[in-house]
């Protein structure tokens, strides 16, 4: 509890620091100020929270909403940490082939919200997948640490941990409130689907309270509520350059309106081996990293979808990608292909700025 209320103190503060960098319009009651905040903790990434309110006040309450509600999925999501009093994702995979464990309702939303992903994704997407992805992670972190000994997993001990995979070994209990892992093997690895739910969740709870109009990103995991109040116009949204050498630091501009941008791509997270570079977008039929593009972007209502659509067309050829995209409503992507040209969904170009 008082490392939770040195945390809470803490992010205040950077709040109102950052609140201070930006001019205000006075008391005018007509006139609304636009305030932005920034925190580090949360989902291993930067969350950048942008709203126009009559008062600092006003802001700093709904940047305080923002923060304690995704600090609490944050803990229920975890897979690496252990929180006094919380049974989390990293419970569950302690206790794999061992007992069920009893947990938040939240960790069963996510789960079950996570097995339609899985089927409407034809497994691209697949939380059960983290024994793979925990090898994967090791190789990386020690290749990161010493670079100059890095290696890639030996396939033989992939393909022994893609045997303990299988998802309908997940079995949720939604009366006893519990998730038991039938194989004892078996891991759970929310990440490609667990930053975009929570900042989905996070974004219902602000409407449900009255807010109306700000901007959330979590890790470049972009939910757009309402419009931009000044000039009741949609936000404006930068899609970043995968060509991170270039001056250039966004590919295009989006104009977005109670919409979801989430972007998925190989210049974020990846380590070097024998020269060549090796992201952390595991395709499940191959367990290497996918290689059909560079990076990919999808826009739609709900962020936990779209973080799950990024993942899976990543994971596709463009053909494949592209039909599903298509399939969905109110569903749009950008595919940027490994020679750094784009393609688009039907009417994906009608976003842009």
């Amino acid at each position: 509890m008082k490392r939770y209320k040195i945390l809470i103190k803490r992010v205040i503060i950077i709040i109102m620091v950052i609140i201070m960098m930006f001019p205000t319009t006075g008391c005018s009651l007509k006139k609304k100020t636009r305030y932005q905040a920034q925190f580090l903790e949360l989902f291993d990434t930067v969350t950048t929270i942008i709203g126009y309110t009559d008062t600092k006040k006003e802001f700093s309450e709904f940047a305080q909403t923002v923060y304690d509600n995704l600090k609490e999925y944050h803990e229920l999501y975890d897979i690496y940490n252990d929180y006094e009093g919380i049974n989390n994702i990293k419970t569950i995979n302690d206790n794999a082939g061992i007992a069920p464990v009893k947990v938040d309702q939240r960790i069963i939303d996510l789960l079950l919200f996570s097995k339609e992903a899985y089927t409407l994704t034809r497994g691209r997407v697949n939380i059960a997948f983290g024994a793979v992805l925990e090898v994967w992670h090791n190789y990386r972190t020690e290749g990161i640490d010493d670079p100059e000994n890095a290696k890639l997993p030996p396939m033989e001990l992939l393909e022994e941990r893609a045997n303990h995979t299988d998802i309908n070994k997940v079995i949720i209990n939604e009366t006893d409130s519990t998730v038991y892992l039938e194989d004892p093997e078996m891991r759970l690895d929310v990440g490609a689907i667990a930053k975009g739910y929570a900042t989905e969740r996070v974004v219902q709870i602000l409407i449900e309270k009255g807010y109306h109009n700000g901007l959330l990103s979590v890790g470049g995991n972009v939910r757009a509520i309402g419009s931009r109040v000044e000039k009741e116009k949609a936000w404006n949204v930068g899609i970043q350059n995968p060509d991170t050498d270039s001056e250039e630091p966004y590919l295009m501009i989006l104009s977005l309106e109670n919409l979801s941008l989430v972007s998925s791509g190989d210049y974020e997270r990846y380590y070097m081996v024998k020269g060549e570079r090796y992201h952390h977008i595991i395709d499940p039929k191959t367990l290497m990293p996918a290689q059909y593009f560079t990076a990919v972007s999808v826009v739609t209502e709900d962020s936990g979808l779209a973080d799950a659509l990024s993942t899976c067309i990543f994971n596709m050829s463009y053909e494949d990608g592209y039909a599903l995209i298509e399939s969905l409503p109110n569903t749009e992507a950008l595919w940027v292909m490994k020679d750094g040209t784009m393609k688009f969904s039907s009417e994906f170009e009608s976003y842009i700025n």
